[in-house]
């Protein structure tokens, strides 16, 4: 997330307009977002067809869990892992598509990804609702979720304590099913992307970092990747993907200096970067990285301009606060109606990709998780949509390229 420009004067019209979701569930142990008093955001200038968006405020960050105790013995040396050429990649694309539908338009893609990743139960429930559709999803991947609270210091993040993580850290059991899962998931043709990994959010977070401390940062979550899972059981075990084959990244709150970190993502070999707020329209590349954007909706019903995340979904409907369980079934409706809005927009505009984000997380009695598993099951059979990995539709870009005179927000 990006902290909001300075035009004071839009302030009073879109105070709540546009807040992109930065509160990443906690670690196990770590206290969850609060439902009751969230951050009042301080409002961003009024979206328009042809300026770019300038960002959003965020909510604070929740305190920090207190590192779970070790679940066991911390191994004199490193255990040994496989070497990177053994690993499965973390962005697979197993799938190819048209440059044309029969229509004469090209493929409507719906992108869904995550931020977090880490609930099991969660993570279950997703890659059974994409396997019912045919869908490939993305998953944005945390280090800390894979990395052994007792070897936290290890992480030496920017302007923080050694160990210092918004998030939390990971326990043996949950970091030995998450490797599993990761591994499950990529065979599957889902996509692993990085959330980079303590999650700093606001005026002491990721805003002031440089392209030196992000590349520090990327290699702090390759290191995560590849030794956690062993340090956690204690013995060698392979880690659940080669890090060096992620291709895309989500900032964290979607803050940071984009020229820094992109600088340092095309450095790695990076393809996408999808943190940037922006409209429906046909991707661009910003710095070198396709700009794959959450996007600027109305919320259905009202005249509120939101993003399609579900931090920012629950922001616009009830300023994050959770609502009676009674209110529930109305505001799954008012979210599944606003995802068919976005849909039909597309496919009035020459049928630029959708994209929309989540959380792994039942925030407001589920409502966006149900939402979202009820637009993607109506949706992703249609025949003229493609629900893809952000990670296959660059693959289509590179093949095809963004379609003539369709680059415009709509």
């Amino acid at each position: 997330m990006v902290r909001p420009g300075a035009n004071l004067a839009a302030v009073a019209l879109v105070a709540a307009a546009v807040l992109a979701g930065c509160a990443d569930v906690p670690l196990e142990g770590a206290p969850t977002p609060t439902e009751s008093t969230p951050t009042k955001p301080t409002g961003e200038p009024t979206p328009k067809p042809t300026a770019k968006p300038t960002g959003t405020p965020t909510p604070r960050p929740t305190t920090p869990a207190s590192p779970p105790k070790p679940s066991s013995p911390k191994p004199s040396t490193p255990p040994s892992t496989p070497s990177p050429g053994k690993l499965p990649a973390a962005a697979p694309v197993l799938r190819s598509f048209p440059g044309r539908l029969p229509t004469g338009k090209p493929p409507l893609f719906v992108v869904v990804s995550f931020d977090g990743a880490g609930d099991l139960a969660l993570w279950a429930r997703w890659r059974a609702v994409a396997k019912q559709v045919n869908a490939r999803m993305t998953f944005f991947l945390s280090g800390p979720y894979l990395y052994p609270g007792d070897h936290r210091t290890d992480y030496k993040p920017p302007y923080k304590k050694p160990g210092a993580s918004d998030i939390g850290w990971g326990d043996t059991a949950n970091i030995l099913g998450r490797t599993k899962v990761l591994r499950e998931a990529i065979a599957e043709g889902h996509e692993i992307g990085t959330h980079a990994n303590g999650h700093f959010c606001g005026t002491t977070g990721i805003g002031r970092w440089t392209t030196a401390q992000w590349t520090a940062e990327l290699g702090a979550f390759d290191r995560m990747v590849r030794t956690g899972p062993a340090l956690a059981a204690g013995k060698a075990i392979e880690p659940p993907f080669d890090p060096a084959t992620v291709k895309g990244m989500r900032t964290p709150c979607l803050e940071g200096n984009r020229p820094a970190y992109r600088l340092a993502m095309a450095q790695r070999g990076m393809l996408y970067d999808a943190s940037a707020p922006g409209y429906i329209a046909w991707p661009k590349k910003a710095d070198g990285l396709w700009n794959f954007p959450l996007e600027s909706v109305t919320l259905a019903g009202t005249a509120k301009k939101t993003l399609t995340m579900d931090y920012n979904l629950w922001f616009a409907q009830t300023q994050a606060r959770k609502a009676p369980i009674a209110q529930a079934p109305a505001l799954k409706a008012q979210v599944l109606a606003t995802y068919r809005q976005a849909l039909a927009k597309s496919r009035t505009s020459g049928n630029p990709p959708l994209f929309l984000g989540n959380h792994f997380n039942r925030w407001n009695n589920s409502v966006y998780s149900d939402a979202l598993t009820a637009f993607v099951t109506e949706t992703c059979k249609q025949p003229d949509v493609r629900c893809v990995s952000n990670m296959e539709l660059a693959s289509w870009l590179a093949k095809y390229g963004v379609p003539s005179g369709q680059n415009r927000p709509s």
